[in-house]
């Protein structure tokens, strides 16, 4: 049996683990992301600690590696290319640690692998027609349309977090353009949206300002703040409204730490604001605790052709 190691390099953290058959072995390792430098050779450096101390406890040799990276990417060269979340702006990665650990290195972008994640092992198993939607530090998507993911041309397909939703409030993203999704719902930007809202609406802004403070403060009933959740379920809803046009999907998965720790304020809600052009579908929170990338990426190490589509054709 192969084994492998799978990464989720994200904005803000990175995970790994090993995997033999799909099932994982032993512990997960969690480590925050570099924030403070920009150096290829500082994540380089990262990854390679990361894959080292996982691999530590390992029992049998490493065969291959796969990543799920916050992108853009360029899948057909292993580089990760100017990701708006985090400091770095063109690095290299598959050809660097494959010539350091002497195994295949394979990645895809992070929203790619928690789709294959999902078909996997989790809600879209055995579907046709699927959507994953991440909510986390930025806003991502996936697609897998009548057994085939799309992948675009470098695989960088379904860059959903840059739906424009708005001009009211007219807020910049993290790509530098304004009005799209990620800047306003994403967990990094959606205090910003907060304290905007406030201005806007002439309210004073002595409140809370971070992610979960807020949707705390919505829990203790906070009329304010329950205004606001509404305009985010509002914006929320416009976005997923494109998609089911975009793509007619059977099932939407929602995961990402800001949508699984407020699904009662966020997805429950949504469901009655999406436009009712197209039948509605499903919509589901992931149930694989946040480790769809992670099995993607243990699915992408054993190779770019897989059940779900072959990543390869891009090479």
């Amino acid at each position: 049996m192969v084994r492998t190691v799978a990464v989720d390099l994200g904005a803000t953290r990175t995970r790994a683990a090993v995997y033999e058959s799909g099932v994982r072995q032993g512990e997960k390792v969690m480590e925050r992301t570099p924030a403070a430098e920009s150096e290829p050779a500082v994540l380089l450096s990262f990854l390679s600690r990361t894959i080292r101390e996982v691999s530590r406890n390992s029992c049998g040799k490493i065969g291959a590696i796969g990543l799920s990276v916050a992108g853009p990417v360029d899948i057909r060269h292993g580089v990760l290319i100017n990701p708006p979340n985090m400091a770095f702006r063109y690095v290299p990665i598959c050809g660097p640690l494959s010539r350091e650990f002497g195994v295949p290195v394979r990645m895809v972008n992070d929203c790619h692998a928690g789709l294959i994640g999902e078909l996997e092992a989790g809600a879209a198993r055995e579907k046709d027609n699927v959507v994953y939607i991440t909510i986390s530090t930025g806003i991502g998507g996936g697609v897998y349309a009548n057994g085939r993911i799309l992948l675009g041309r470098a695989g960088n397909a379904v860059e959903i977090g840059h739906l424009h939703v708005d001009d009211t409030y007219d807020l910049a993203c993290s790509c530098g353009h304004r009005g799209h999704w990620e800047g306003y719902s994403s967990g990094r930007f959606l205090p910003r949206f907060f304290a905007q809202w406030c201005t806007y609406h002439g309210k004073l802004h002595g409140g809370p300002d971070g992610a979960r403070e807020i949707f705390a403060s919505a829990r203790r009933g906070d009329d304010d703040v329950l205004r606001f959740i509404h305009d985010l379920v509002r914006i929320n809803a416009r976005a997923v409204s494109d998609v089911i046009v975009a793509y007619d999907p059977a099932v939407i998965v929602f995961d990402g730490a800001v949508m699984l720790e407020n699904s009662d304020l966020l997805l429950g809600p949504m469901a009655g604001e999406v436009d009712r052009f197209l039948e509605p579908p499903r919509m589901e929170l992931s149930r694989l605790a946040g480790d769809a990338p992670l099995i993607g990426a243990a699915v992408i190490a054993e190779g770019y052709d897989t059940p779900y589509g072959d990543f390869g054709v891009l090479g």
